[in-house]
């Protein structure tokens, strides 16, 4: 899926094929991006990427990646032990001093609830140490004919829907505003729907009985 292909369907729904056109291949980029950066909002699980995240050496606070929405999941420390959640008030009332223990090889990991993008590790890694993690990544800003990557090409209806929403929002012509209303509601219902979905094929006791 890219932006061209996406605006070439765009210009078909809302009768915009012929030169001069209504809305150049600038704006609908425009709009385009714009609507990968509703759907992270709304379904930021469509975004999630699993890689290496660095750590900050000496340091309980760590941040995720500059490209981060919010953190999912720590795994594991690189080619080493599990890392596994934690709760931050518990650890604090237990073990106040683990704030200030030796640096190390962590073991637990804690969610800052105010602040998606940042966590914290117990003990404090020592230099060096990476960890294997998942977080929702902002989607990029793409140009016309680039590959839009991490949501899969099922979600092309709904960035045609919320495309043709932001086009017929901004329309002069007032009869457009119903228009604009439909596509918003389809862009809405269908990510609802494609997360109602994930219940049937993740959830064991959720598959449909044949």
């Amino acid at each position: 899926m890219t932006p061209a292909e996406v605006i070439g369907e765009v210009r078909n729904i809302i009768q915009d094929t012929r030169l001069p056109y209504r809305y150049s291949d600038t704006v609908l980029l425009g709009f385009v991006n714009q609507t990968l950066k509703k759907i992270v909002t709304f379904r930021p699980d469509a975004f999630s990427y699993i890689g290496t995240i660095s750590t900050t050496a000496g340091s309980v606070l760590q941040s995720l990646p500059a490209d981060a929405v919010r953190l999912v999941e720590i795994f594991q420390v690189t080619n080493g032990n599990a890392v596994t959640e934690a709760n931050r008030e518990t650890l604090d009332q237990m073990y106040p001093g683990w704030v200030s223990e030796a640096a190390g090889t962590p073991v637990n990991f804690m969610r800052h609830q105010r602040n998606p993008t940042r966590y914290f590790l117990y003990p404090r890694p020592a230099a060096g140490i990476t960890l294997v993690g998942e977080y929702v990544q902002a989607p990029q800003t793409y140009t016309i004919n680039q590959t839009i990557t991490l949501i899969p090409d099922s979600f092309f209806p709904i960035v045609v829907d919320g495309t043709v929403y932001l086009a017929e929002s901004v329309d002069n012509e007032h009869v457009n505003s119903e228009r604009a209303k439909l596509f918003y509601n389809a862009f809405i219902e269908s990510m609802g729907a494609s997360l109602g979905s994930r219940v049937i094929s993740d959830v064991e006791s959720g598959a449909v009985q044949v």
